[in-house]
């Protein structure tokens, strides 16, 4: 059995990577936008929206323009999601925990 106490060690030094990433990823950002350009989306690695930017062309047809807001905001949260979770995954890379434990 490992030491108890080397353990407990390594494991405040877990948390503390991982707040700090958490903290990271509050100022990260990805990007995602839907036809064409026309709708762009920003999302922090927290999954926050940061901002949407409308074409002023694309404002001519109300109905599509919600299509693609929801769209872009759609696609910009997964890709936050997949962000946060590489960088998870290679903070946590050398635990040995079994895959999806975190």
């Amino acid at each position: 059995m490992k030491d108890p106490l080397k353990m407990l060690r390594q494991v405040q030094q877990m948390q503390g990577r991982m707040e700090k990433l958490q903290k990271d990823l509050e100022h990260e950002n990805v990007e995602a936008s839907a036809g064409g350009g026309a709708v762009t989306a920003v999302v922090s690695g927290t999954q926050k929206i940061v901002s949407v930017r409308i074409e002023a062309d694309a404002a001519s047809d109300v109905e599509m323009l919600q299509d693609l807001v929801v769209a872009a905001v759609n696609e910009a949260i997964e890709k936050s999601k997949q962000m946060a979770s590489d960088k998870m995954q290679a903070l946590t890379s050398g635990l040995g925990l079994p895959p999806g434990l975190l």
